[in-house]
């Protein structure tokens, strides 16, 4: 806890975030990304717009597998709308989205923001839909028949006007 409030005191006197490896005391990716998670609430929670901006850019950079369940659930509840497009765009690409939904984040997501999921897998949909349009695998609409039936094959009688 001690380390969150030298943070925001370091940025309240010098208007710039800590380097965030020694404020942990270490090099580890998942270690620096908790502490942007916590200052991003923190930011949000005493109106710290600029704090705000640079913890998402800070989350932005370093998206990751076993991380980006929490950030999502985390960009959702302080309205991080940047940073919840680049986590919903980095979960939807295939070889994220099952990796993804193995990690307790995403158990945390699922419990807390259920309507993100309904973004995902509408972000997913558009994804797949651009895939099939661009591969040409769409079924295309055809033309009726000109033999009087209808593309089911069932003969139509036509209207008369």
């Amino acid at each position: 806890m001690i380390g969150y409030l030298q943070a925001l005191l370091h940025f309240i006197y010098w208007d710039t975030l800590p380097d965030m490896e020694e404020l942990v005391g270490s090099t580890s990716k998942w270690a620096s990304t908790l502490v942007a998670q916590h200052l991003l609430a923190a930011a949000d929670c005493y109106a710290l717009v600029r704090m705000r901006l640079l913890c998402e850019d800070k989350l932005c950079e370093g998206v990751a597998i076993n991380t980006v369940a929490t950030t999502l659930a985390l960009a959702e509840q302080h309205n991080g709308l940047h940073l919840k497009a680049v986590c919903l765009k980095f979960v939807a690409s295939s070889e994220n989205l099952k990796a993804v939904m193995q990690t307790y984040g995403f158990e945390y997501l699922k419990e807390s923001c259920p309507g993100v999921l309904t973004e995902l897998l509408q972000y997913v949909a558009r994804i797949g839909e651009h895939s099939v349009i661009t591969c040409g695998y769409r079924r295309r609409k055809e033309a009726p028949p000109l033999d009087g039936s209808d593309v089911n094959g069932r003969r139509v009688k036509p209207r008369l006007q």
